[in-house]
């Protein structure tokens, strides 16, 4: 089943019918919100609001593990992320869309980015994190929807909740960053533990800050502007993407987990035991 992270707007798209709503319990906490069971041109999907339904929770207030963790205590097997981003390149401008292969984590704040640990010990490969065929997926819908799009693209991750500096921008494009933005890490690598496809419809808002005109630094009022104007684009492709359906499940991405396991399930205490059944789902 395939699951959208994303904002509330996202909801109401065309051919989708919510069904029910769940509130999922898990070993972290609760989820940034109650998950959205619904219906799409035949298929089951879930939505969730990773800022929470009133975008209450800043990038590192997201309880990411407990957002991953109830996804796939619902039966997600793919998830395709939508947010918000800044571009790093005069060519990605802002209205483009982009579907990120890469990451590159900045976070150094106290974001827990993993559920390995105590007891549980495995090294997750990540050289590949997004799945190249949801991307391709996403990739196809936007340019048949007549809009620019970039792929072969690597997004920066960074604590927020701040904006960054023009030093920070220009740092970014120096280590071979083309995106930045705040919310995609740990969200992609807790997925891939948790043995799910990812892949995130990007929406390009601003130029960051690395621009000498000080009037095209990014801000808030820029980046609502531009992402209120391109909502009603991204619905639209979502519907697409919907009414396609997502391309089948790479095994790759179910064995992520299982393949990286340093111990020996029963040697695990009953809590974590219980966690290493779910994640290898």
């Amino acid at each position: 089943m395939l699951a959208i992270i994303g904002g509330t707007g996202l909801y109401q798209l065309d051919g989708v019918t919510s069904l029910r709503e769940h509130a999922v319990a898990t070993p972290f906490g609760a989820p940034s919100s109650p998950i959205v069971e619904a219906e799409a041109f035949g298929r089951r999907i879930l939505f969730l609001a990773r800022h929470g339904r009133q975008h209450q929770f800043l990038p590192h207030e997201v309880n990411y593990r407990a957002n991953i963790y109830a996804l796939k205590a619902l039966g997600t097997r793919q998830i395709l992320g939508v947010s918000a981003v800044g571009s790093l390149r005069e060519a990605i401008e802002p209205g483009h869309f982009a579907a990120p292969e890469q990451y590159i984590d900045n976070v150094k704040g106290p974001r827990d980015k993993t559920f390995l640990g105590h007891g549980l010990a495995a090294h997750i490969s990540t050289a590949q994190p997004v799945c190249p065929d949801m991307a391709a997926w996403i990739a196809k819908a936007v340019r048949e929807a007549g809009h620019s799009v970039h792929t072969d693209a690597t997004y920066v991750c960074v604590d927020g909740p701040r904006l960054g500096t023009r030093a920070e921008s220009r740092m970014m494009q120096g280590f071979g960053g083309d995106l930045v933005g705040m919310t995609h890490v740990p969200e992609v690598f807790l997925a891939r533990e948790a043995q799910m496809a990812y892949a995130s419809l990007c929406i390009v808002t601003d130029y960051d800050s690395w621009r000498d005109d000080p009037d095209e630094h990014v801000s808030v009022a820029a980046i609502l502007q531009r992402f209120g104007d391109s909502l009603g684009v991204a619905k639209r492709i979502l519907s697409a993407l919907l009414e396609e359906g997502p391309p089948p499940v790479d095994e790759t991405y179910r064995r992520a987990l299982q393949d990286a396991l340093m111990i020996q399930p029963d040697s695990l205490d009953p809590d974590r035991c219980a966690l290493l059944d779910l994640l290898l789902l």
